[in-house]
Protein backbone atom coordinates (compact mmCIF):
# COMPACT_ATOMS: atom_id res chain seq x y z
CA UNK A 1 0.00 0.00 0.00
CA UNK A 2 2.96 2.25 0.67
CA UNK A 3 4.12 1.99 -2.84
CA UNK A 4 0.62 2.96 -4.12
CA UNK A 5 0.67 5.69 -2.08
CA UNK A 6 4.37 6.68 -3.35
CA UNK A 7 3.13 6.59 -6.88
CA UNK A 8 -0.22 8.90 -6.00
CA UNK A 9 2.16 11.54 -4.58
CA UNK A 10 4.49 11.22 -7.66
CA UNK A 11 1.68 12.26 -9.68
CA UNK A 12 1.32 15.28 -7.76
CA UNK A 13 4.94 15.83 -7.51
CA UNK A 14 5.18 15.79 -11.19
CA UNK A 15 2.15 18.01 -12.22
CA UNK A 16 3.42 20.49 -10.15
CA UNK A 17 7.09 20.44 -11.06
CA UNK A 18 5.21 21.41 -14.70
CA UNK A 19 2.97 24.02 -13.92
CA UNK A 20 4.87 25.73 -11.33
CA UNK A 21 6.61 27.03 -14.53
CA UNK A 22 3.78 28.75 -15.19
CA UNK A 23 3.97 31.38 -12.65
CA UNK A 24 6.83 32.56 -14.31
CA UNK A 25 4.84 32.07 -17.64
CA UNK A 26 2.24 34.50 -16.46
CA UNK A 27 4.74 37.02 -14.94
CA UNK A 28 6.51 37.35 -18.42
CA UNK A 29 3.17 37.29 -20.75
CA UNK A 30 1.43 39.99 -18.36
CA UNK A 31 4.98 42.21 -18.39
CA UNK A 32 4.63 42.07 -22.46
CA UNK A 33 1.14 42.59 -22.58
CA UNK A 34 1.43 46.16 -20.63
CA UNK A 35 4.62 46.85 -22.09
CA UNK A 36 2.97 46.29 -25.46
CA UNK A 37 -0.34 48.08 -24.84
CA UNK A 38 1.49 51.31 -23.24
CA UNK A 39 4.84 51.57 -25.15
CA UNK A 40 3.96 50.06 -28.69
CA UNK A 41 0.05 50.78 -28.75
CA UNK A 42 -0.02 46.94 -29.70
CA UNK A 43 -2.73 44.36 -27.82
CA UNK A 44 -4.28 41.13 -28.07
CA UNK A 45 -6.96 39.61 -26.24
CA UNK A 46 -5.84 35.99 -27.20
CA UNK A 47 -2.52 36.73 -25.30
CA UNK A 48 -4.50 38.50 -22.12
CA UNK A 49 -6.33 35.35 -22.05
CA UNK A 50 -3.66 33.49 -21.98
CA UNK A 51 -3.01 34.71 -18.62
CA UNK A 52 -6.40 33.62 -17.25
CA UNK A 53 -5.61 30.13 -19.08
CA UNK A 54 -2.24 29.94 -16.97
CA UNK A 55 -3.30 31.03 -13.87
CA UNK A 56 -6.34 28.48 -13.89
CA UNK A 57 -3.93 25.59 -14.87
CA UNK A 58 -1.43 27.02 -12.60
CA UNK A 59 -4.10 26.59 -9.31
CA UNK A 60 -6.41 23.84 -10.19
CA UNK A 61 -3.24 21.19 -11.40
CA UNK A 62 -1.22 22.36 -8.46
CA UNK A 63 -4.32 21.98 -5.57
CA UNK A 64 -3.06 18.25 -5.19
CA UNK A 65 0.77 19.08 -4.34
CA UNK A 66 -0.71 21.36 -2.03
CA UNK A 67 -2.56 19.13 -0.16
CA UNK A 68 0.40 16.55 -0.45
CA UNK A 69 2.64 18.93 1.28
CA UNK A 70 -0.14 20.27 3.59
CA UNK A 71 -0.23 23.79 2.43
CA UNK A 72 -3.75 24.10 1.83
CA UNK A 73 -6.17 26.25 4.21
CA UNK A 74 -7.13 24.73 7.16
CA UNK A 75 -9.60 26.17 9.65
CA UNK A 76 -7.08 25.74 12.85
CA UNK A 77 -9.74 26.93 15.73
CA UNK A 78 -9.07 23.12 17.41
CA UNK A 79 -7.12 21.23 14.81
CA UNK A 80 -3.78 22.67 16.45
CA UNK A 81 -4.81 21.65 20.10
CA UNK A 82 -5.27 18.61 19.22
CA UNK A 83 -3.12 15.49 19.67
CA UNK A 84 -1.95 13.81 16.80
CA UNK A 85 -4.77 11.02 16.84
CA UNK A 86 -7.47 13.68 17.04
CA UNK A 87 -5.78 15.50 13.70
CA UNK A 88 -5.55 11.94 12.00
CA UNK A 89 -8.79 11.66 13.08
CA UNK A 90 -10.32 14.51 11.79
CA UNK A 91 -8.49 14.13 8.70
CA UNK A 92 -9.51 11.39 7.70
CA UNK A 93 -13.36 12.61 8.30
CA UNK A 94 -12.50 15.36 5.95
CA UNK A 95 -11.29 13.39 3.29
CA UNK A 96 -14.06 10.55 3.31
CA UNK A 97 -16.89 12.27 4.20
CA UNK A 98 -15.64 16.28 2.71
CA UNK A 99 -13.00 16.17 0.11
CA UNK A 100 -13.61 13.07 -2.06
CA UNK A 101 -17.76 13.78 -1.78
CA UNK A 102 -17.28 17.31 -2.85
CA UNK A 103 -14.86 16.29 -5.50
CA UNK A 104 -17.29 13.89 -6.84
CA UNK A 105 -20.13 15.93 -7.03
CA UNK A 106 -18.20 18.58 -8.71
CA UNK A 107 -16.87 16.09 -11.49
CA UNK A 108 -20.42 14.35 -12.07
CA UNK A 109 -21.67 18.13 -12.64
CA UNK A 110 -19.07 19.38 -14.60
CA UNK A 111 -18.36 16.41 -16.78
CA UNK A 112 -21.44 17.68 -19.34
CA UNK A 113 -20.25 20.99 -19.90
CA UNK A 114 -16.94 19.82 -20.53
CA UNK A 115 -17.96 16.90 -22.52
CA UNK A 116 -20.40 19.31 -24.82
CA UNK A 117 -17.36 21.90 -25.33
CA UNK A 118 -15.16 19.18 -26.01
CA UNK A 119 -17.56 18.17 -28.61
CA UNK A 120 -18.13 21.27 -30.43
CA UNK A 121 -14.59 22.05 -29.77
CA UNK A 122 -15.79 25.67 -27.91
CA UNK A 123 -14.43 28.78 -29.39
CA UNK A 124 -12.51 32.00 -27.10
CA UNK A 125 -14.46 33.27 -24.73
CA UNK A 126 -14.02 36.80 -25.77
CA UNK A 127 -13.84 37.78 -29.74
CA UNK A 128 -10.43 37.22 -30.70
CA UNK A 129 -9.51 35.12 -27.90
CA UNK A 130 -7.87 31.76 -27.13
CA UNK A 131 -10.29 29.26 -29.76
CA UNK A 132 -10.00 26.26 -26.43
CA UNK A 133 -12.45 26.45 -24.18
CA UNK A 134 -12.30 23.35 -24.25
CA UNK A 135 -9.26 23.02 -22.33
CA UNK A 136 -9.83 25.71 -19.74
CA UNK A 137 -13.06 23.61 -18.91
CA UNK A 138 -10.72 20.28 -18.63
CA UNK A 139 -8.85 21.48 -15.66
CA UNK A 140 -12.23 21.21 -13.76
CA UNK A 141 -12.10 16.82 -14.04
CA UNK A 142 -8.38 17.26 -13.80
CA UNK A 143 -8.70 18.95 -10.78
CA UNK A 144 -11.35 16.70 -9.30
CA UNK A 145 -9.17 14.03 -10.44
CA UNK A 146 -5.85 14.51 -9.03
CA UNK A 147 -7.33 15.92 -5.86
CA UNK A 148 -8.98 12.69 -5.39
CA UNK A 149 -6.02 10.66 -5.73
CA UNK A 150 -4.12 12.86 -3.43
CA UNK A 151 -7.00 12.44 -0.97
CA UNK A 152 -6.35 8.43 -1.61
CA UNK A 153 -2.47 8.45 -0.93
CA UNK A 154 -3.31 10.42 2.07
CA UNK A 155 -5.31 8.38 3.57
CA UNK A 156 -3.43 5.03 2.17
CA UNK A 157 -0.90 6.53 5.19
CA UNK A 158 -3.19 7.68 7.63
CA UNK A 159 -4.20 4.12 7.58
CA UNK A 160 -0.72 2.94 7.32
CA UNK A 161 0.38 4.99 10.61
CA UNK A 162 -2.85 3.51 12.25
CA UNK A 163 -1.65 -0.23 11.23
CA UNK A 164 1.52 0.54 12.77
CA UNK A 165 0.56 1.16 16.43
Amino acid sequence: MSKLADMLDGVSKVTASLVRWLALAMVLVQFAIVVGRYVFGVNSIAVQESVLYMHSALFMLGAAYTLLVDKHVRVDVFYAKWEEEGQRRLNIFGHLLLLMPSMLVLLYWSWPSVASSWRILEGPISVGGIKAVFLLKSLIPAFCVLLMLQSLSLLIRMTLVRGDR
